[in-house]
């Protein structure tokens, strides 16, 4: 009979070794920071000063970004980490030092920061281009969108434990904050978010259009020629619409698919639908989604008031157990369970049939992706909001979403070729390269970051270092 007890005959466990560093990803982070231009950026709009003991704030804000990445939640994990590093990056960063840094982040401030975003944003969208295979376009129903940018604005609820400054009830019957924010769905950065109070409204117009605007900024103008803007059944509102309608001009192209809550009208309109104008719709890879069915509504209904060109498009399901008790009288009695999204998309400029029903549905079903974009940014560090300053917590949030910036340009940059993380999830990377253990050591003046050679993913790590440090200067 095997043992399965006695492995730790003759082990003695000892915290006497020096020259050990955890978390060794970190400088994969760092690096990159520093190669793209971010670091070098913030500190051209952040403060500076040569007295004794003063800690420049560019550096200060990366270390905590990097700091997020690896996983810390609060002010004193991150002053933990980097004091743990302190052979590779210096001195750490008191907490004390961190939250004054973060408290000095006024409006005017936030400003700066989001045009220099914007500007190393330019850059690695132009090493992206470069990249084997070029910049990651999407595909959706099997079809390419070749030079169509997505953004995809999506709220979430950050609860709060405790009293914070404009932390209040939420629509979910919790307490804490209700984040707006926009992500582009090419790449899985986070452009903008605003912090706001729980008690927010989901559809509220003004919110919109400032995080969509602050989005469209971060956009680098070459590639502002086509945008496509998907949002839930809370961008359905006519200011936002009226505003994504105005923003096309000669030079630019907007598109928009907006879920759309269903009145009697609506319904009364599918019900003058024969059955031939039902469609099987697709699935992301183009095949057939057997068992559900899309179908155009546009001109059915009497709706007035909507931008000229608004497309309905509907969709039609069986209804779980689940859904049962949610439908409506005319749901139940035709069995189905329907959906409506609205666009104003003729036609996508060289994309074969975007013109059709199935797949703009297919289009804006793929904004459910949105979703994993909201998890992962609260698996790193939005998840609890670490401050009762609102202030704090806005800066916070800013810094994680550079956080989360930098570990997108990572995979895209270093990894996008490494099948297991080019879209690794931070929990799953975090494993893999960024937690990894090596030795630090000095050798013919020089510092040597040692990993062990039998960790699987130890040529993915790197790889990364060498693609990184081979990165071409921001011009």
């Amino acid at each position: 009979m095997a043992k399965t007890t006695g492995w730790d005959r003759g082990l003695v466990v000892t915290a006497t070794c020096k020259g050990l560093i955890g978390h060794a990803g970190a400088v994969l982070l760092r690096r990159l920071a520093d190669r793209t231009g971010l670091t070098a950026a913030l500190a051209g709009v952040l403060p500076a000063d040569t007295a004794t003991g003063w800690r420049e704030r560019a550096s200060v804000v990366v270390q905590l970004a990097v700091a997020i990445a690896l996983g810390a939640t609060n002010l004193s994990e991150a002053e933990q980490l980097q004091a743990h590093h302190q052979g590779l990056f210096g001195p750490a960063v008191s907490d004390s030092t961190t939250r004054r840094t973060l408290a000095a982040f006024d409006t005017a401030t936030l400003a700066r920061i989001a045009k220099v975003r914007a500007g190393v944003r330019r850059h690695v969208w132009s090493l992206l281009c470069l990249r084997p295979g070029g910049f990651p376009w999407l595909t959706i129903a099997g079809k390419r969108l070749n030079g169509w940018i997505v953004i995809d604005l999506d709220a979430t609820i950050t609860t709060a434990a405790s009293k914070k400054e404009q932390a209040a009830a939420t629509f979910k019957n919790s307490f804490g904050f209700h984040p707006l924010a926009a992500w582009f769905a090419n790449t899985g950065e986070c452009l903008a978010m605003l912090l706001r109070p729980g008690n927010e409204g989901s559809n509220t117009v003004t919110d919109h259009i400032t995080v969509l605007n602050e989005a469209l900024a971060q956009t680098p103008g070459a590639s502002t020629a086509k945008i496509l803007v998907r949002v839930d059944g809370a961008g359905a509102t006519h200011g936002l619409l009226e505003h994504l309608v105005a923003l096309n001009t000669m030079r630019r192209t907007v598109r928009y698919t907006v879920g759309w809550k269903i009145t009697p009208e609506d319904e009364k309109a599918i019900a003058c639908l024969p059955e031939q104008a039902w469609e099987t719709s697709l699935n992301q890879d183009g095949t057939l989604q057997e068992g559900y069915f899309t179908a155009e509504l546009t001109g059915l209904n009497t709706r007035n008031g909507w931008p000229e060109g608004t497309r309905l498009i509907v969709r039609r399901v069986k209804p779980s157990g689940r859904q049962i008790k949610n439908l409506t009288a005319f749901e139940r009695q035709a069995g189905w369970r329907y959906s409506i999204t609205a666009t104003n998309i003729r036609k996508m400029t060289r994309i074969p049939g975007s013109h059709q029903a199935q797949r703009l549905d297919a289009v804006h079903r793929s904004h459910a992706g949105v979703e994993d974009r909201v998890r992962t940014n609260k698996n790193m560090g939005l998840a609890n909001l670490p401050s009762k300053s609102f202030p704090v917590n806005r800066a916070w949030m800013l810094t994680a979403n550079l956080a989360c910036d930098l570990d997108a340009w990572l995979r895209l940059l270093a990894l996008h070729d490494q099948a297991d993380l080019a879209d690794a999830d931070p929990d799953t990377i975090r494993f893999r390269l960024y937690h990894l253990p090596a030795r630090l050591a000095r050798h013919a003046r020089r510092r040597w970051s040692r990993i062990e050679q039998t960790w699987p993913w130890v040529h993915a790590f790197t790889t990364a270092w060498t693609r990184i440090d081979a990165l071409p200067a921001i011009t």
